[in-house]
């Protein structure tokens, strides 16, 4: 009996699931609802259109964007094969011509002589072996059904996300560990605080009030419930000038170490993940563009070196709590025949959004042929991605793009670029390795550069 998957969405991660199931021998059905039905984001109706940047990020093995890039092309990732074949000149990134590119990966989908693209909106989850790969934009049909499926309470429809830097970033000699109204019965406690002086407070307002905005798209800017519970840490200090000493940055409850007395006001970042490698700054949800977080944030003392695995962010966009719901092979948790995969399992950037497609489509496909799925090693950058979204504390669950903060950290300490590339090296070995185990095709030779033994 021939083995049929149906794929729900024609982005990135979608049509690399596809892909991937039917170069392992299943047929597939891979719906998708442009042109009869569009999105406030899209305008043609090729397959894995651009709506954002055309940038893929960094190129460099040694960079986490580019470690999963290397990974992806071992795996022969059709989408990555035609973004590098639409490439635009970009240094040591990689940037595509949008028309080019999805026009390669709409031509690829086509030909597949296994894949049939039907050009049809799926309002309701299949009860057949199916992957939902429907991206930030779900329509509210199949939103409100697989919010039955798994619990509207898992489901999230605005991105309102904070920095996050890195732990070896932050200036410890001024920046101190305690929680709020700690009396000294613990060693530590849980938030790492930056304390600022009412000058340093006013610097870091007044830059906050002159530092640039991204553009909402404009079915963001008619939603009247888009900043409702998130409000942007810039939209709250237009309202006053203490507006900030007395939310996010209230100092009530801490003590300085250094000088024994409260702060003018405080700036705390929680742990965001189990190795304690990365933190991210609470309450700081933010809409400045990128280059202006990197300035008006580092001008809080403790952070003037802050290295950023992820800047803050507010968009629509649809996603589940992949934690609660999510098993690391993109299995949904209560139907084996179920996967998830792309923006709406909680993976941020191009190139993770392919990750997520890879996983789901191989996995769906041993599923299909009766094999067991299989999860990915965490010190690979395919399988840290997986692990991450799937292992976060549920409660306060975020999108994470790829970075080498979520990585299992090394046990002898090294300076940061020899980390990184010990990382790389670590990386595709294990993944190297766990392809030759589980016998999922894999070519060194697309992948990998130089010494690989970590």
């Amino acid at each position: 009996m021939t083995m049929e998957l149906l794929v729900v969405g024609g982005g990135l991660a979608g049509t690399e699931a596809a892909w991937q199931a039917a170069e392992s021998g299943i047929n597939v059905k891979l719906f998708e609802m442009r042109p009869r039905k569009t999105t406030p984001a899209h305008v043609t109706d090729h397959l894995a259109e651009l709506v954002c940047s055309n940038s893929m990020g960094s190129a460099l093995p040694h960079k986490a964007p580019g470690l999963l890039k290397a990974e992806l092309r071992g795996f022969s990732s059709m989408v990555l094969a035609c973004a590098e074949r639409a490439a635009v000149p970009a240094g040591s990134s990689l940037a595509v011509d949008r028309d080019t590119f999805a026009a390669c990966v709409t031509e690829r989908i086509e030909s597949h002589p296994r894949i049939e693209l039907i050009r049809e909106e799926v309002t309701a989850v299949p009860d057949t072996p199916c992957i939902i790969a429907t991206g930030p934009l779900t329509s509210e049909a199949l939103t409100a059904d697989i919010g039955r499926l798994g619990g509207q309470e898992y489901l999230y429809f605005y991105d309102a996300l904070s920095p996050i830097v890195s732990y070896e970033s932050i200036d410890m000699t001024v920046a101190f560990r305690q929680s709020r109204y700690d009396k000294g019965e613990q060693e530590e406690g849980d938030y790492i605080n930056c304390p600022l002086t009412k000058m340093e407070y006013e610097r870091f307002y007044n830059a906050l009030l002159e530092a640039e905005t991204i553009t909402l798209r404009q079915f963001e800017q008619e939603d009247a419930k888009f900043f409702e519970g998130c409000m942007p840490i810039e939209a709250l200090a237009d309202r006053g000038k203490e507006s900030l000493a007395f939310g996010p940055m209230r100092p009530v409850g801490l003590t300085d170490p250094r000088s024994g007395k409260r702060p003018y006001a405080i700036v705390q970042l929680r742990q965001d993940n189990l190795a304690g490698t990365l933190y991210n700054i609470v309450g700081f949800q933010t809409n400045l563009k990128w280059g202006q977080q990197r300035q008006v944030l580092r001008l809080i003392p403790g952070l003037e070196n802050a290295e950023f695995m992820r800047y803050g962010m507010m968009h629509r966009n649809t996603y589940i709590n992949a934690p609660q719901m999510l098993h690391p092979t993109m299995q949904f948790r209560r139907r084996a025949d179920l996967f998830f995969a792309g923006q709406i399992v909680g993976v941020e950037g191009y190139m993770g959004n392919v990750a997520s497609g890879l996983v789901a489509g191989i996995n769906a496909a041993r599923f299909l042929n009766g094999q067991h799925p299989a999860i990915w090693p965490p010190n690979s950058m395919i399988g840290a991605l997986c692990n991450y979204i799937t292992h976060a504390e549920t409660k306060n669950f975020q999108p994470m793009k790829a970075n080498f903060g979520i990585f299992p950290p090394p046990q002898n300490k090294m300076n940061k670029a020899d980390r990184y590339r010990w990382y790389s090296q670590r990386a595709l070995t294990a993944t190297r390795r766990f392809a030759r185990d589980h016998a999922i095709r894999y070519d060194r030779t697309l992948a990998e550069t130089g010494d690989e033994r970590p």
